[in-house]
């Protein structure tokens, strides 16, 4: 599987993005896909995650509700809504598939591959 994120850029506190990630290769709609973000210094940490077949959410619970995530399975193509940006938002954010059509489990360790993500910097 081969990931392509897009969609980052500069964005001031309090406006909104929408982040996408294509896959080719492999068998998008069986397997999960996951959200990850990277601040400079920071370890890579859980943002959200969306069952194969698009009906189970999962999301870090520092988000209070201000991203949303979602997949179109004949695009091959998740999603990533950010809303109420702040500038702690700010990383190189990641998506990566899953091993099975879901799990609750937020650690890295649990997707893969990844791709090269796509930089988000919230300006405040």
């Amino acid at each position: 599987v081969q990931l392509q994120a897009s969609g980052g850029g500069v964005v001031q506190a309090g406006g909104c993005l929408r982040l996408s990630c294509t896959a080719s290769g492999g068998t998008f709609s069986s397997r999960s896909m996951a959200w990850f973000r990277q601040a400079p210094g920071k370890e890579r940490e859980f943002v959200a995650s969306i069952s194969g077949s698009g009906t189970i959410n999962n999301y870090a619970e520092f988000l209070k509700g201000r991203f949303a995530i979602s997949r179109d399975n004949a695009k091959n193509t998740v999603w990533l809504q950010m809303n109420s940006l702040k500038p702690e938002d700010t990383a190189v954010y990641h998506c990566a598939p899953g091993r099975s059509e879901f799990t609750y489990n937020t650690r890295s360790e649990a997707y893969g591959p990844w791709g090269p993500g796509t930089l988000v910097t919230i300006s405040s």
